[in-house]
Order: structure tokens, then sequence, then C-alpha cells
């Protein structure tokens, strides 16, 4: 069983950055892969950012620039660098990891960017 704690959400205003945490927790796990998405009002969940095991990244198109994924093995912590943020980027953030066969899910974090 893994248990992922998210941080780091909040109101600001375009153009500036905020950093969102995902904190696992847990033992006897390897994580493949971790991630994040979001989810916008009435929109349908999103994948923004994925890191595999060996390192490797993508972004969505929309994010690309802007956003950087990372870990911290040590703390076993992910996070999500959002830069230039834009009022579109506003949504619920959540953060996942591969444990396979499982994925588990963060409980999500809120990003508001609004002048």
């Amino acid at each position: 069983q893994v248990q992922l704690v998210e941080s780091g959400g909040g109101l600001v205003q375009p153009g500036e950055s905020l950093r969102l945490s995902c904190a696992a927790s847990g033992s006897g796990f390897s994580i493949n892969v971790m991630g994040w998405y979001r989810q916008a009002p009435g929109k349908q969940r999103e994948l923004v950012a994925v890191m595999s095991a060996g390192g490797t990244t993508n972004y969505a198109d929309s994010v690309k620039g802007r956003f950087t994924i990372s870990r911290d093995n040590a703390k076993n912590t992910r996070y999500l660098q959002m830069n230039d943020l834009k009022p579109e980027d506003t949504a619920v953030y959540y953060c996942y990891v591969q444990v396979p066969p499982f994925r588990y899910w963060g409980q999500g974090t809120q990003v508001s960017v609004s002048s």
C-alpha cells in the first residue's frame, strides 16, 4: 500500500510560479511511473506530466517549457514546478504513482491563477 500526500497549491497571479509536492509513504514498494494530472471544472482529467522510472519525461503541449516534473528519491517525493502560470492552468492537480499492477493517487490540490 502506498499513500500519497500533496501540497503546494494556492492562488497566484498570472506569470507567477508554484511548486507542487507529492510525498509517498508506505513500505516495500518500487515506483515505476509517476505523474501529474489536472482537472478543471466541467472538463475531463488531463495528463500534465509524466516521468518513467528511468527519468524520461513527457509533458502536455499546453505546459511544455513552463512545467517541470522531478523527483527526490531520498525523500520519496515528487514535484511539479509550474512557472509562468496562466488562468487556463486553474484546476485541481493530482499526483499518481504506478506500482505495478496498481496506480495510487494523491488527494488533489487546488491551483488557481487569477488577477
